[in-house]
């Protein structure tokens, strides 16, 4: 009796054994149909390249195309911060700034804000020798009156003000110390080395106060990013860029309205029909919620302000279309 017992045990564990095996068989083909799904031809990583690399090439040659009603030297950088995705025409060439060059200044005064070496709310007196012709806001009705440093930072930023640029620069000292600021934070093809007073005075000036597109969008990426800069110092300058009404013809001249930027621009004066520099910089903030940093430089152009001002416009609208997709 107690063999039998023992013999039914047997054969029941062989019959359960048989049952698990056959489960794990079906189960193993299940998971290996899953696999053969999944399986399905994908994109390697060489030719996802290859396509970054064909539509980064069209998007150059767009902007090529569209340079050429310039009439001069274009040169432009525009990349998606978030991604780290770029273009760039003659990106590593220089072009005089001109009003440019007060973006790097007022992160240069804002730093020595934040080191406690200057206040927002300290006031500054305006001398007849601080004028600058042709400034925005403090002419010749401002000398003798005392403005605060916010006011003049907000009056360089947002109304390009030149009188409010070099009375910044005496107070930092002389403009090379924002060259120097530019280098520590590892901003080496950006050059501030005269005041807006050296460049009115003489036309061959400007040229020295120079940046290539490339290094324009890293200081843009160093402002975006905080680096140098406190949070509060960060938001106020953002602020008084996104406040600017300068060009607005020009990076912002075919975005969709709304579109918030932070920018600056450079403009000079035109001498024998050519005009030197028509410049605009900026973050612009994409439907994503990413940001495009765009720096636009034309120099030595022959054509009329409308289609400088024109060209910059469409760079900037082919960079907003092939990273609004």
């Amino acid at each position: 009796m107690i063999r039998v017992l023992k013999k039914d045990w047997f054969y029941s564990c062989c019959l359960f054994l048989l049952s698990v095996l056959l489960t794990v068989g079906c189960t193993g083909v299940n998971f290996g149909s899953r696999e053969v799904t999944s399986n399905r031809p994908t994109a390697s990583s060489s030719e996802i390249t290859t396509a970054t690399t064909e539509r980064t090439n069209a998007l150059r040659d767009r902007i090529g195309q569209i340079s050429q009603a310039a009439q001069g030297r274009v040169g432009m950088t525009a990349t998606v911060l978030e991604s780290g995705e770029s273009v760039s025409l003659n990106g590593n060439q220089h072009f005089p700034m001109q009003s440019v060059y007060k973006l790097p200044i007022s992160m240069a005064v804002l730093n020595q804000v934040d080191r406690g070496n200057l206040k927002l709310d300290q006031k500054i007196r305006i001398e007849a020798s601080d004028i600058v012709q042709g400034s925005q806001v403090l002419d010749e009705n401002s000398q003798g009156k005392e403005f605060s440093l916010s006011e003049l930072l907000q009056y360089m930023v947002s109304k390009s003000d030149n009188t409010a640029c070099d009375v910044l620069l005496r107070l930092i000292g002389e403009p090379q110390r924002v060259t120097e600021y530019l280098s520590s934070l590892g901003i080496n093809d950006i050059v501030v080395a005269n005041t807006e007073k050296e460049l009115a005075q003489d036309s061959t000036v400007q040229y020295r106060n120079s940046a290539t597109p490339d290094a324009a969008v890293v200081l843009l990426r160093t402002l975006y990013e905080g680096r140098g800069l406190s949070k509060t110092s960060q938001a106020l300058l953002l602020q008084w860029m996104t406040e600017a009404q300068t060009g607005l013809k020009r990076i912002k001249g075919l975005l969709p309205e709304g579109t918030v930027v932070a920018h600056k621009t450079g403009t000079s004066s035109t001498v024998n029909g050519v005009t030197a520099a028509t410049n605009h910089v900026g973050l612009v903030t994409l439907p994503s919620g990413q940001h495009l940093a765009i720096a636009v430089f034309v120099s030595n152009s022959q054509a009329t302000d409308v289609i400088r001002e024109e060209v910059i416009a469409k760079v900037a609208r082919a960079a907003w279309d092939e990273w609004s997709r």
